[in-house]
């Protein structure tokens, strides 16, 4: 009998439960028992829904509170001292204290997980001892057979993942780190096997990455360790995000089960397994369901797939499951009920993808009458969808052609567009700014919802916009920044506004996935052609700037970011699409700069998070997403000013690719990483104009101007101040009134102390 599994279940709840519950908690209006209490709930309904459907191996410990690499590091104790933990179980208060920050201590970083959409905290050893506070996949497994009867799978990070994305320690370091975490591992384990749990997932998504030797050997330690300490423990490596390097070395590893993705991974691990077969004493998880993407599988395809393993893996040693946790889409399909019937026919959401795990497991047992209807289903839906006009709009097509075969570049270089610009525009040195948005007020969000129930006229909501970039225009002026932005007032999101006005994209009524933390996003589906139906952002920016002398930023997010934070279209390249992305914002850009706005941020923050985990595959990624960006923002004129910005990832290995990007400003995020760019532009002259963010707004906390001052200090002595901006690390949209302003206020007053003590050099 094929098994069914799947590698982890999303967290949020169909209707967000989880981020209301969180931030209710921390808003004070619930206790911590309630808040234990709406979580248990909604931990078993996950379980619960998995076992009605099918699902042989339902994963435990899958659940967090905040962020599943946080909880790794509290269970092992790895609390920095500045959060005044005390030893014993981990309270509440400074497990949140290190995913937010207090009042007295800074968060911890946070980054992206790998190239998805989901970020992490970052664990942190330096000062820290680690000592088991906790078993928590146990306590999970134990309630899961409790409460439904359900013999779990227990899910935790594996020991090189952690170590590889854990900071604190030099790479001398790495052995004695590793040696400390290991017996904390065995721990978890034995008490587990004692415990009568039959397999555990280890999940070791660093394996699909560049490994050296000493990786290598670490990694062969450690499950020898384990294999030595628990060996009635079946232990399921997993991998995935992409196919696995060194895959000898890895059916090597003396474990009883290897996970490999075989979506994202399929051509790699497919060859690996046909060139090297698979050990006749393990156990090969099969990742073929998408567990990142929304698209309906091809049965048949994967079914022929599985049928291919089949032959070098025997039946009773394979595990049907999906390719990473379900953590990364939306929960269910079923309640979209405002989508086009041919398009909601070609989506499968979380619990879509259950169902087609376990019609997988039981049609490659034997292919029975519901298995071949699921079959015929599954390829009326995808190829209707395929041949539909939306998908087949050769105007765009051909633009995109065009885009990709013509050059991308600015009329003049940077070096001669810069005192074209200095003299149009006037700005003193360390120009100050933000990044767009402002505090998104419960007002703010009523307002746009009564506008898009039908409650309020067009007209009645534009003047309510209207009344809060007054309001803004004003406190930026009296703050004292030099160049202003109107806040997006009227937009949900970053990428959903432009996606609702371009064509191509469809958008869900429930269709949320966890960002971080309790940040819960809802991104568009990129289904059919993109093309430009018309302005999207000039009618508010043109109003805020009729309200001050001062410059007013237009505000875009750019081609790559919206590509790779929307579910994306599989049947043509990420590339094309990102060139039809770009011409149709080229479109908006030359609308704006028509309309008198001569500062333009076209932002980017996710740049990074679309590159591939393969070297050999990063420079063509680069090249493309650097020439979508190009091309939008090429045809302005010399005085135009165009900025972007970039967040929350590692850029000291891009530093070349955001030079080509030829942008005159680019503001980078630096503050949470506590200024570790910083110490990339100690050996890279960066000759553009740059403004590294010098706080945290991803934190209630107000920093203080000795803060900012010691940032600003500290960027200064590696860039050059005539080229310096002074912004926050990210937009405001999620902080409050006060503690915006004030924050605001500080970064002035260090701007005006920076430029004094420029003053006194020269």
């Amino acid at each position: 009998m094929v098994k069914s599994s799947v590698l982890g279940y999303p967290r949020i709840g169909a209707d967000r439960e989880w981020k209301k519950a969180l931030e209710a908690y921390w808003g004070g209006k619930i206790t911590e028992a309630e808040l234990h209490a709406a979580l248990r709930d909604i931990r078993q309904a996950n379980w619960r829904k998995q076992q009605e459907a099918g699902i042989d191996l339902i994963p435990v410990n899958d659940f967090s509170y905040y962020d599943q690499v946080l909880d790794t590091a509290v269970m092992f104790g790895l609390i920095p001292k500045r959060f005044g933990y005390a030893g014993g179980v981990v309270p509440l208060s400074v497990y949140y204290g290190m995913a937010r920050g207090t009042d007295g201590a800074t968060a911890c970083e946070m980054t992206k997980w790998f190239n998805t959409n989901y970020h992490y905290i970052v664990p942190e050893f330096e000062d820290t001892v680690p000592t088991l506070t906790d078993n928590k996949p146990l306590a999970a497994y134990r309630e899961a057979k409790e409460a439904l009867g359900i013999e779990g799978k227990p899910v935790l990070l594996g020991p090189l993942t952690f170590l590889k994305l854990s900071k604190g320690y030099r790479p001398e370091e790495a052995d004695s780190w590793l040696n400390r975490l290991l017996p904390l591992y065995v721990q978890v384990l034995r008490e587990l096997e004692r415990e009568g749990v039959q397999w555990v997932q280890l999940d070791e998504p660093i394996l699909t990455g560049v490994l050296d030797e000493a990786d290598l050997r670490r990694l062969r330690g450690a499950y020898e360790t384990f294999a030595a300490a628990v060996p009635g423990l079946n232990i399921m490596l997993q991998t995935y995000f992409e196919s696995a390097e060194h895959y000898g070395r890895l059916i090597a590893l003396p474990v009883r089960g290897i996970g490999l993705d075989f979506v994202h991974g399929r051509e790699g691990n497919l060859q690996a397994v046909r060139e090297q077969g698979f050990p006749q004493d393990k156990t090969l998880g099969a990742g073929v369901i998408d567990g990142r993407g929304i698209w309906r599988a091809a049965l048949g395809e994967k079914l022929a797939l599985l049928e291919e393993l089949s032959a070098c893996v025997p039946q009773d040693r394979l595990i049907v499951q999906t390719s990473c946790s379900l953590l990364h889409v939306p929960v269910t399909t079923s309640r979209e009920t405002g989508l086009a019937p041919i398009l909601k026919d070609a989506l499968a959401f979380a619990d879509e993808k259950l169902a087609e795990v376990v019609q997988l497991a039981n049609g490659l047992g034997g292919r029975s009458e519901p298995f071949e209807a699921a079959l015929a289903e599954s390829g009326r839906a995808i190829e209707a969808l395929r041949t539909s006009d939306d998908r087949n709009r050769s105007d765009v097509q051909q633009a995109a052609g065009r885009i990709a075969a013509e050059p991308a570049e600015r009329s003049l270089p940077f070096r001669a567009r810069r005192p074209l610009q200095q003299l149009h525009w006037q700005l003193p040195v360390l120009p100050t700014t933000t990044i767009g948005s402002f505090p998104q007020s419960a007002e703010v969000r009523k307002a746009r919802q009564s506008w898009r129930k039908g409650e309020w006229s067009q007209a009645n909501y534009e003047s309510f916009v209207d009344g809060q970039i007054d309001i803004w225009i004003k406190l930026q002026e009296e703050i004292g920044l030099d160049v202003l932005v109107h806040g997006e007032f009227e937009r949900t999101d970053m990428v959903e506004f432009f996606g609702e006005k371009l064509a191509g994209f469809a958008f869900t009524a429930n269709g949320w996935v966890q960002s971080y933390g309790s940040r819960c996003v809802k991104p568009p589906v990129i289904y059919g052609d993109v093309a430009f139906q018309g302005p999207m952002t000039v009618r508010e920016t043109r109003y805020a700037q009729s309200k001050t002398a001062l410059p007013v930023k237009g505000m875009l997010t750019g081609p790559i970011t919206i590509l790779n934070w929307s579910f994306v279209r599989e049947d043509v390249a990420r590339e094309h699409i990102a060139y039809q992305l770009a011409y149709a914002l080229r479109q908006e850009v030359e609308a704006l700069e028509k309309a008198g706005i001569g500062m333009i941020q076209v932002d980017e923050p996710a740049v990074r998070e679309g590159l591939p985990l393969k070297l050999s595959e990063q420079a063509a990624y680069l090249a493309w997403a650097v020439k979508a960006f190009r091309a939008t923002t090429c045809t302005v004129k010399d005085t135009t000013q165009i900025h972007t910005h970039m967040c929350y990832c590692e850029f000291h290995d891009m530093i070349a690719p955001i030079e080509e990007m030829d942008a005159d400003v680019i503001s980078i995020e630096t503050s949470r990483s506590h200024g570790e760019l910083i110490a990339s532009f100690e050996h890279h002259t960066y000759p553009l104009g740059i403004g590294l963010g010098v706080y945290d707004i991803h934190s209630p906390r107000v920093p203080s101007v000795d803060e900012m001052t010691a940032m600003i200090d500290r960027a200064l002595r590696v860039l050059d101040p005539s080229l310096f901006w002074i912004n926050p690390d990210c937009g405001l949209k999620t902080r409050g009134l006060p503690e915006t302003e004030a924050s605001l206020r500080h970064m002035v007053e260090a701007t005006k102390q920076a430029r004094a003590k420029l003053t006194a050099l020269v």
